[in-house]
């Protein structure tokens, strides 16, 4: 690895906590948490978003209430997960992740019995939003067991192998939703939601402790001062904002996707859930390289590439959009090759932003989770706002989101250069 790839924060900068050199770190624990079980944790989340997206145009129907009124069961998702992530990443810092996960899958449980149970589009937001709080300790803790594991680079490329799994969750999500719909209605998809549940909470308990460490970080004091230390760091809010914009151009898609396929070209769900299929796959190719080659061409080589092609995609979706007549093919091929780049950045943005404090990386990882979902709702109501069916609202959102990823390079490099 080269010096240029190593993330290392400016001693100018006085730390609230005083960070280990990499090469003096604790040795990794005795038992290292099985990949599968990692993947399904991190999937959780993603899956039990994407699994009620194709129903939003259905629910809009059943319930009485304009789409965007549906769809904020999305946009409220996001939000939960926001805030969920900024609170589980401290206190898995404090109180050990298994703790925490286990608690975080209760709260999963509880709010995906609400959303079967929800009498209302109202209650079934707030449900939603539960639901979402619960589900993204999966997301959190997996990255920071897997930093708590491996050192920089390898962590890169084990969240790369862990995220190429998890594409499999939101692949079959909308189609498995979408079935479960049309053949016994929308709240199925939120029973086959308390049933993950309920087989992941049991399979969480094999999972060991991993923090080598416990951080004091008593009460909202101490997680607001964690999160100071890190946005103090300059190559921290780089990284950050990579992940953030990145993830903004997929939610701007996912908003846009629904209205313009069934409204905008009269396709049914199920074939939205059969295209969507293709940006999986790409996205879990994209992992697949970063988990390959990562360690081998280094951090921020990998990051650069995955950024090129994404921006590339979000370019031609603007291209094509504006100058083709709109198709199914037009609309999400270019959105296929943001997803392959996606899965090559993403991995190694995250890598870098949570190693910048290694003994900080739960706080780190549900920090820039958090970013990354709450700019993620922001996206989905910009998009639906924008998107009147053709998908050029849709794609001009999905370029602005590339162009921050963009800026948010030049200023990493720019840390770097500063540090020397």
């Amino acid at each position: 690895m080269s010096p240029r790839d190593t993330v290392h924060e400016n001693p100018a900068h006085e730390n609230l906590v005083r960070e280990k050199p990499e090469g003096l770190a604790s040795p990794p624990p005795r038992r290292v948490p099985a990949t599968w079980l990692l993947t399904l944790l991190m999937g959780l989340g993603p899956f039990s978003m994407q699994i009620l997206i194709p129903s939003l145009p259905l629910l809009a129907g059943i319930f009485a209430v304009p789409y965007a009124t549906a769809q904020m069961t999305l946009t409220i998702y996001l939000i939960g997960i926001a805030l969920g992530q900024l609170i589980y990443g401290p206190l898995s810092d404090r109180y050990g992740r298994r703790p925490v996960l286990l608690a975080g899958l209760a709260i999963y449980l509880a709010g995906s019995l609400a959303a079967l149970l929800a009498p209302s589009i109202g209650a079934l937001t707030l449900a939603r939003a539960a639901q979402a709080a619960g589900g993204c300790a999966g997301m959190v803790l997996t990255r920071a067991i897997i930093r708590d594991v491996f050192p920089r680079d390898q962590a890169a490329s084990k969240i790369g192998f862990v995220m190429m799994g998890m594409t499999v969750a939101p692949m079959l999500a909308p189609l498995l939703g979408a079935e479960l719909t049309t053949a016994f209605g929308w709240r199925t998809t939120m029973l086959a939601c308390v049933g993950f549940g309920v087989a992941l909470g049991l399979l969480a308990l094999r999972l060991p402790e991993t923090l080598a460490e416990k951080q004091p970080l008593p009460g909202l004091a101490g997680m607001l001062r964690a999160y100071w230390q890190l946005a103090r760091i300059r190559s921290f809010r780089c990284y950050a904002a990579i992940t953030t914009c990145t993830t903004g151009v997929f939610f701007a898609f996912m908003a846009g996707a629904p209205r313009v396929l069934m409204d905008g070209m009269g396709y049914t769900p199920r074939a939205y859930a059969i295209a969507f299929m293709a940006i999986s796959v790409a996205f879990g190719g994209g992992s697949f390289l970063a988990g390959r080659y990562s360690a081998r061409f280094g951090l921020a080589r990998m990051l650069r590439w995955g950024l090129v092609v994404s921006s590339a995609g979000a370019v031609l979706a603007v291209l094509g959009q504006a100058l083709l007549p709109l198709s199914i093919v037009v609309f999400f091929l270019p959105m296929t090759i943001v997803a392959l780049g996606n899965g090559v950045s993403q991995p190694n943005a995250v890598a870098a932003a949570v190693s910048v404090k290694p003994q900080l990386a739960g706080t780190a990882s549900g920090l820039v989770g958090a970013l990354q979902m709450g700019f993620g709702a922001v996206m989905t109501l910009l998009a639906s706002a924008v998107e009147l069916g053709s998908g050029i609202g849709t794609a001009a959102t999905m370029a602005g989101c590339a162009l921050g990823a963009q800026l948010a390079l030049r200023g990493a490099r720019r840390a770097r250069e500063d540090q020397g």
